[in-house]
Parts: structure tokens; C-alpha cells; sequence
């Protein structure tokens, strides 16, 4: 079944547009094969970018966290637009270095990224701002004995999150106070995730399911993406470690129409209308991470970008120029931007390397990627593989993003594509899980 949103991409002698694409991951190659599309870019330079990405952009040797670097690069090269894939160079004030000199980047500043750099931040902004979002305390590592007791004090579940960047692993729901003790001392006393952890947020668990809502905004107009749905932990029916996410699909039918507008009236309204009155203006990518309660959407968290693999479901379902949108938002006119859909769904499965998150091997040659055709649906999203004598190898944990697109109205066939598809796909030690997507048909049944 060939789809609208999976044209042929052509080179067109009238683009005139030069577009630098910063990360390494599916995020970014799903980025990239959007951006190709667009009728007014010419060029698509990917920093560093991987094999996959290889086959539809130039890859740049310049590490996404180089701020520096991509800076000259981008100055160089009169590049048109830069799109920050992953929250490190964000947090770190890449934006504000660009626009400092007058370059045209898509993506929050300095400050406003404080919204994922800091969960501490992003709570206690919550609190000021009236925002829902779970009951919570945070504590330095100085404090590490009044945590214990706030511990002993609350019952579990209870969440325990590192309050910096974790790549998706810094928060914990923990069943038993025993074990959120244990992981309190794995943050403060091994200190596994450095700086990162050196003050925790412990929160309220809280019951119901997690969606993810995507603004695209100049910081006053907003509109948002289809919703959708990660699966964080590494087994099928949400058991194991988090991982940085082992699937997702979209549109999710637990935001309702209902759901919608509360999340808009309640959360991003004041998130904007707040951070303007803090001085941090937020453009960009809002990602909202949300728990739908029985009482209604609650924040789990914010991302300050597209979130991975969540972007591999969204960006497809774009019926527009990825270019024009994502530049309205860079330079203030997203007014004028009225961003589109295709009735469709969409389905990505991860294929990870075995151990993941754990320890892992690497260097493992992938087969069968030729069986798969845009023709029928499908298009693979590289997140870490490398060339080695013209055959594509496992360079990561998560290594593909086996992504289908299908009829809104067909969940469960869109499903089927994307497994078909997987079983195509080998490497040795592949793991993937086999239940994206069913949240979702619970809901249509």
C-alpha cells in the first residue's frame, strides 16, 4: 500500500535552502527524511549523523554537544535553518550562541531549556504557575539524610528522578520504600549519574496512563502535533528498567478531544504565558509528558525537544513542509503557520542490540533493511549504526526504528505492517518488544 505521506524523495533543481540537522539518532534521521521532502530545501548537512541518515544528507564530523563547532560550521556554510535534535547542545545555550550572530536555529534558548535541565526547575515552576503535576520535595545531596526520612514518611510507589539530564533513565518508580531508599544511594552516594544527580526530585506515583502532547510554538502562537505514546521500559507490558524508549505510535486515543483542551487550558497556556513572565521565552519543541488520571492530565515531565522514538510517529503524520513550520517557529511568525495532518497512524518499533540498557555488543551486521520498502508503508529510521565494506552494522543500544504508516481508522493493521516488517530485519542479538501500539486498540475496542 503506497501512502501520500511516504512520497519518493527527488532532487529539485528549484530549492534554494541549506538545513543543518544536529544529533545522531532516529530522531534525527526522521528529521532529515521529513525536511527532504520539503520543496525548499537544497542541501541537508546532519551533525554527526549516522549511516542511515548518510543516505539522504552529508554528515558533519562535529559532536551535537560541540556548541562551538556546529556555531562556525553553520556560519561557514550559510546554512538557512539549524534543527537541534537531542537536549544537550540545547540546555548548554546553542541557540543563544546562533542568535547571537544572526543565524536562524529551531529550538528553545539557554533558559527556557532550564524546562528539561533541571526537573527541579520544571517542578517548582509548576508549583509557582499552578500547573498539574504529581505532589513532590527536592533535595541536594547535602541533604541526602532528609531525604531518607521524607522516604520513610510517604508511602510508596514512589518516583525518585535526577534532577539533570539521564538520557531518559533518571527517573525510577519505586514499589517499596526499601527501594527508593536504595535508589536515593545509587543517586547521592554512587553518584551513577555524576552532576546529573546531585539533587532529586522524589515525588507522588501517580496512576494512570502516560501520553506525550507536542507544541510547536514562537513562544505566543502554538499549535500542537498528533499525540502519542513511548513505551519506556525495556520488556512488553511495561515491566524492567526505562530505557530512552522502545517504540511508540500516534495518534494516541487516550488524549481525547476533552484531554486536548484541558492540556492546552491548564498546561501549555500558563507554560508559555509563564515562562514569557520569567523572561525565557519558549520556542520551539514543547514535548509534554503526561499522565492521565482519573482526575484528569497531570505532567510527568518536559522535554525541551522532539522526544525519541515519539518523533519517528509524529513527523510522518505532518501533512506540510517540515522547513516552513519549524522556520515560522525559529523566527517569531508562527501565526501564520497552520499546521496539517494525514488521517493516518503510525507505529515504530525499536530494535535494540541484547542488554540493553545494559551492556551491549556492537558490530553486528544487519540484514534483511533491502526487504523493506516505503512502498508498503515502511520506512526504518536509523538511531545507531555505522557502514563497514558496504554492509550496514550495530554501532548502539537502540538501533533501528522499524516505522509503519497506515489508515488512522486501521490501528491494528498499522501494528501488523510494523511487526511484518521487524521479522524482515535481523542481527544477531536483536530484541524488540511485541506489544507497541496494543494500549492503543484497547482503547478503540
Amino acid at each position: 500500500m503506497k501512502l501520500k505521506m511516504i512520497p519518493k524523495i527527488e532532487n529539485r533543481v528549484t530549492a534554494r535552502a541549506a538545513v543543518l540537522v544536529i544529533g545522531s539518532g532516529g530522531r534525527e534521521h526522521a528529521l532529515v527524511w521529513k525536511l527532504k521532502q520539503s520543496p525548499s530545501v537544497k542541501e541537508i548537512y546532519c551533525a554527526p549523523g549516522n549511516a542511515g541518515i548518510a543516505e539522504l544528507a552529508t554528515l558533519v564530523s562535529i559532536k551535537a554537544n560541540d556548541v562551538e563547532g556546529l556555531f562556525q560550521f553553520a556560519a561557514k556554510n550559510r546554512i538557512d535553518l539549524t534543527v537541534v535534535g537531542p537536549e544537550v547542545p540545547l540546555v548548554k545555550g546553542i541557540v543563544d550562541r546562533f542568535e547571537k550572530d544572526g543565524l536562524k536555529i529551531f529550538g528553545p534558548s539557554k533558559r527556557a531549556a532550564e524546562l528539561e535541565g533541571s526537573k527541579a526547575f520544571a517542578k517548582h515552576f509548576m508549583e509557582k504557575y499552578h500547573i498539574p503535576t504529581a505532589n513532590f520535595h527536592t533535595f541536594t545531596r547535602a541533604q541526602s539524610a532528609e531525604a531518607e526520612r521524607y522516604i520513610q514518611q510517604h508511602s510508596a510507589p514512589l518516583v525518585v528522578k535526577a534532577d539533570g539530564l539521564a538520557a531518559g533513565k533518571g527517573a525510577v518508580v519505586c514499589q517499596t520504600q526499601t527501594e527508593a531508599l536504595n535508589i536515593l544511594d545509587e543517586f547521592f552516594g554512587k553518584n551513577i549519574f555524576g552532576e546529573a544527580g546531585s539533587t532529586v526530585v522524589i515525588e507522588e506515583f501517580m496512576q494512570g496512563e502516560e501520553a506525550s502532547v507536542f507544541v510547536l510554538t514562537d513562544g505566543t502562537d502554538y499549535q500542537f502535533l498528533q499525540p502519542a505514546q513511548d513505551h519506556k521500559q525495556i520488556f512488553d507490558d511495561d515491566r524492567g528498567k526505562n530505557t530512552g524508549g522502545m517504540g511508540a505510535y500516534a495518534p494516541a486515543p487516550v488524549v481525547t478531544n476533552t484531554v486536548m483542551k484541558r492540556v492546552e487550558e491548564e498546561i501549555v497556556k500558563p507554560v508559555l504565558r509563564g515562562m514569557r513572565e520569567e523572561g525565557r521565552t519558549y520556542k520551539g519543541c514543547l514535548y509534554v509528558g503526561l499522565m492521565i488520571t482519573a482526575g484528569g492530565p497531570k505532567v510527568v515531565e518536559f522535554n525541551c525537544r522532539f522526544g525519541d522514538p515519539e518523533a519517528q510517529t509524529v513527523l510522518p503524520l505532518i501533512d506540510g513542509d517540515l522547513f516552513e513550520i519549524l522556520s515560522a517557529s525559529a523566527v517569531g511568525s508562527f501565526g501564520s503557520i497552520k499546521v496539517n495532518h494525514h488521517d493516518a497512524s503510525a507505529v515504530c518499533v525499536v530494535m535494540a542490540s541484547r542488554g540493553y540498557p545494559d551492556e551491549y555488543e556492537t558490530g553486528k551486521i544487519i540484514h534483511g533493511l533491502e526487504s523493506v520498502r516505503a512502498e508498503d508503508g515502511i520506512v526504518v529510521f536509523h538511531a545507531a549504526t555505522k557502514k563497514q565494506n558496504e554492509l550496514f552494522i550495530t554501532a548502539g543500544g537502540r538501533v533501528l526504528d522499524v516505522t509503519a504508516i497506515g489508515y488512522r481508522s486501521d490501528l491494528e493493521g498499522t501494528i501488523s505492517s510494523a511487526y511484518s516488517a521487524v521479522k524482515r530485519i535481523t542481527f544477531d542479538g536483536a530484541y524488540y518488544r511485541s506489544d507497541i501500539g496494543k494500549k492503543g486498540l484497547r482503547h478503540n475496542e
